[in-house]
């Protein structure tokens, strides 16, 4: 008996054993840049100065090849967000509040996701447009209530101006407080005995240029290079371009024309600044991370919501569906994956979702437009998809029309088509306003839109057959999505 009464215990205690070694689930850090484009070191930049993002790369996977959905703060976020394409989504703009659970309101988003699955989820600063869903950046997506920047726009300024140089510590900037908090919620979750989804979401790069003095005279100003490439491509549509209405806003900067040398030399020098200004906050939230020995059970992700035009085809900000515009930084850092890697293949925002939810081992839900990332953390030489497809709107004067942009390797293949084509998702051929066709092997630089050229007709054809196999795709996850409602 008393053989028996010894085996039963030495049984309980390995069990025991057994569930205390089961690993705790994966935390997540999830960084956002507002209006960050691929200005880093990591990404092959010489002149900027980004040594905590560099580093951080250094220890999981760059995405050379990442595109944004849409290259503006709103759908580009609430797409990521939900794992779903501004078409699914009904966010193409920045106009009618709350519009993301108005068009969507059983739309379930990725924080909102690990929350249902046993996670705190929390976040400070621009996490979510606000202007796309409630003040609280989707009260709904946190456990944790959601902390709102603190601080000026600009630090002595009283008018509104581009850029500004201020003479102090970063503690007085906006992504200072966002840090500071950023920090405090750390530290908080800590403590918790779930796993974590923290959400730090930084204003700069972001207008007006404000940075410490330190950044900007990191870059010397006569060395900043000017865009080589000032003009409209030859061959394209006019309103493919934009004069850079958000850069024209500004009291110092001329309301239209080309700007002045001088002053495109001013903007490039903030813009860098502010990115070094923002890389050093970064640095200390990821050391903080470190210090509270969580960064051996966290994954990192660090995204910026789309590109910026920094004078490229006499255009500024973003609002288009070129490569400037399109192209985003996407970097992830996962515990037990290869360090050091950068991946040539094609990657989009849609396929953040279903990564961090394979990463933590959660099921991947059925209905998102997205791959996951994961076989090529594994292996950086898959190839996860061929294309990735953006798409933004203009008015041309006569009718309003939605571009869509299919991005290869080599190509840029951008189609417009009657706004209604976006809420119907039917694609009929004849329908088409313009198109336009880049190849970025021999004109990096998109001079000229090889579309109406007769040699390019056959590839321009094939451009086609994806785009509507694209939009047949897009209707039928819709029809199944309000299927299943």
């Amino acid at each position: 008996m008393l053989k028996i009464v010894i085996l039963i215990l030495f049984l309980l205690f390995s069990q025991i054993k057994l569930w205390s070694a089961e690993p705790r689930p994966r935390n997540i850090l999830f960084i956002v840049v507002d209006d960050l484009k691929p200005t880093l070191g990591c990404y092959g930049d010489t002149l900027v100065f980004s040594p905590n993002i560099d580093s951080l790369a250094t220890q999981g996977t760059v995405f050379l090849n990442n595109y944004c959905q849409q290259a503006v703060c709103g759908p580009s976020r609430a797409s990521l967000l939900t794992g779903l394409r501004p078409d699914r989504t009904g966010v193409w703009d920045l106009r009618n509040h709350a519009k993301l659970r108005k068009m969507n309101p059983d739309v379930v988003t990725l924080p909102q996701y690990f929350r249902e699955h046993g996670y705190e989820t929390a976040a400070v600063g621009k996490v979510f447009d606000p202007r796309s869903v409630d003040k609280h950046h989707d009260a709904l997506s946190w456990s944790v209530p959601y902390r709102p920047a603190r601080g000026k726009r600009w630090i002595y300024a009283t008018r509104k101006v581009s850029t500004e140089m201020a003479d102090e510590p970063d503690s007085v900037f906006i992504d200072g407080n966002i840090l500071a908090d950023g920090i405090d919620l750390l530290n908080l979750l800590s403590k918790k005995d779930k796993p974590f989804f923290l959400a730090v979401g930084f204003k700069k790069p972001h207008l007006p240029f404000v940075a410490p003095t330190s950044d900007w005279k990191r870059y010397p100003r006569d060395k900043m290079p000017l865009a080589p490439f000032q003009e409209h491509s030859a061959n394209a549509p006019e309103f493919a371009f934009q004069p850079g209405w958000e850069l024209r806003h500004y009291v110092d900067i001329p309301p239209k024309g080309r700007i002045p040398d001088d002053k495109q030399r001013e903007l490039i020098n903030g813009y860098y600044a502010c990115v070094t200004h923002v890389d050093r906050l970064i640095g200390k939230l990821l050391k903080q991370l470190n210090r509270l020995g969580l960064a051996e059970n966290t994954v990192v992700v660090l995204w910026g919501d789309h590109g910026w035009h920094l004078g490229d085809h006499l255009m500024w900000c973003k609002h288009s569906n070129f490569e400037q515009a399109t192209r985003a930084p996407l970097i992830i850092v996962a515990p037990g994956y290869q360090c050091g890697q950068k991946v040539k293949t094609i990657s989009e925002f849609v396929d953040v979702f279903p990564t961090l939810c394979e990463l933590t081992h959660l099921p991947v839900p059925d209905n998102l437009d997205g791959k996951s990332l994961v076989p090529v953390l594994k292996n950086p030489k898959l190839e996860i998809k061929k294309y990735a497809i953006s798409q933004f709107h203009r008015n041309t004067g006569k009718m309003n029309v939605e571009g869509y942009a299919i991005r290869t390797e080599r190509y840029r293949y951008v189609e417009w088509l009657p706004i209604n084509v976006r809420e119907t998702q039917e694609y009929d051929s004849t329908q088409m306003v313009a198109n336009e066709l880049y190849d970025y092997q021999t004109d990096p630089l998109e001079t000229i839109s090889l579309a109406p050229l007769p040699e390019y007709r056959k590839l321009v054809s094939r451009f086609r057959k994806i785009l509507s196999e694209y939009f047949a795709l897009q209707k039928n996850k819709t029809l199944q999505s309000r299927r299943d409602q």
